[in-house]
């Protein structure tokens, strides 16, 4: 069945609002004459008249009589956001309810109490789309102070560039969680991932082992930073870097690709299979510990394991996992912190310097010495 498109003029609404949104039309600048409108989009003057006076209702636009019709601002929109309302400070992950995210939430939500501050939380599920569909939203709320942004599927790119121009056209401030994209020079507070891929290999190779493997997401930076280190940390001590050993995956095959590919190296002779894996985050590595248990093999006994973020799946399964420390509730608080700061200082001023955690790594009993028959 053929979807139904809106009316008309609820269609002319929403571009209008977008103009808005994208700063196209900013705080009292006059818009295009109804004639000018009904031209440009094929509408009639009564649509395009509808549209405007269904705007004008809603605290988006004001008439000025013989002079045309204008952008509102802040205190015009009454209809939509309270006067002296208190800041609002927007917040948009990959995921709230899964993995760190909760507790990198409760973090900013605990310091934004101490500066009276509310916060508007969002999602973009992993998807480039939804976050753009929440760049507009948050950029529609009147109050809004700042945001707090952990980027989609950073190393593919940021196609929605546009968005956060229009956040710096509005003078928002907006600092970034985990990475960035590559095209923006935004504050960011991230591990050193590459650094901990770096450690993760030397953890290993000081327990004898040699043949070791590194499954990483490398649809985002934090992943391709760590494979970095990872190749890095090969090199050094001169091990051999099998293209074999190394496994990529994308977000959308992550449920799939790392385990598959494991089980058909663990299918290998003994003295040709990895003793060691690294994997990009403790959810894999977790998901990875059944495909081993189904080839009949044991952590550590047969084959080490190092996982990333020290999430609390780490100790919730029988073998408590060797994995690097995520900073969550203190990158929360910090984050909250650096946007004040920058709420304060506005434009003008020195940019704020980036926050780069160390990788720290925590040994539980995922990982041991390399087995005397490999």
């Amino acid at each position: 069945m053929k979807e139904q498109l809106p009316p008309k003029y609820i269609q002319l609404k929403e571009e209008i609002v977008s103009w808005i949104a994208m700063a196209q039309f900013k705080p009292h600048d006059k818009l295009p004459s109804e004639n000018e409108i009904a031209a440009r989009f094929g509408f009639s003057r009564q649509t395009v008249r509808q549209a405007l006076g269904d705007l004008e209702a809603e605290g988006w636009l004001y008439r000025a009589q013989g002079k045309g019709t204008f952008v509102s601002d802040a205190e015009r929109g009454q209809s939509r956001a309270e006067p002296q309302q208190k800041l609002t400070i927007g917040m948009m992950t990959t995921h709230i309810s899964d993995y760190i995210f909760p507790t990198i939430v409760r973090g900013v939500e605990s310091e934004l109490r101490k500066h009276g501050a509310r916060l508007l939380l969002s999602s973009t599920e992993n998807e480039k789309s939804r976050e753009r569909e929440n760049l507009e939203s948050m950029l529609l709320q009147q109050q809004l102070g700042g945001l707090i942004i952990e980027p989609t599927k950073s190393a593919e790119g940021n196609p929605n560039l546009d968005y956060f121009l229009a956040l710096e056209a509005r003078n928002i401030p907006y600092i970034m969680l985990n990475e960035r994209y590559s095209d923006l020079d935004a504050v960011c507070l991230k591990v050193d991932d590459e650094l901990g891929g770096f450690r993760a290999v030397e953890h290993l190779v000081k327990l004898g082992h040699q043949r070791i493997a590194g499954f990483f997401k490398t649809d985002d930076f934090q992943g391709v930073h760590r494979m970095r280190g990872f190749m890095r940390g090969l090199r050094v001590r001169k091990l051999t870097l099998q293209p074999e050993s190394i496994i990529r995956y994308t977000t959308e095959e992550k449920l799939i690709k790392p385990a598959a590919m494991l089980a058909e190296l663990l299918l290998r002779d003994p003295a040709e299979r990895p003793t060691a894996i690294v994997c990009y985050n403790d959810e894999l590595a977790v998901r990875l510990l059944d495909v081993i248990r189904r080839s009949g093999l044991s952590v550590p006994g047969d084959l080490s394991m190092v996982g990333f973020d020290d999430a609390t799946l780490a100790t919730a399964t029988e073998v408590k996992l060797t994995t690097f420390e995520h900073p969550k509730t203190k990158m929360g608080e910090d984050a909250v912190a650096l946007l004040m700061a920058m709420i304060e200082r506005r434009s003008g001023q020195e940019r704020i310097a980036d926050v780069i955690y160390e990788p720290k790594l925590i040994v539980r009993e995922s990982t041991g010495p390399a087995s005397v028959l490999s």
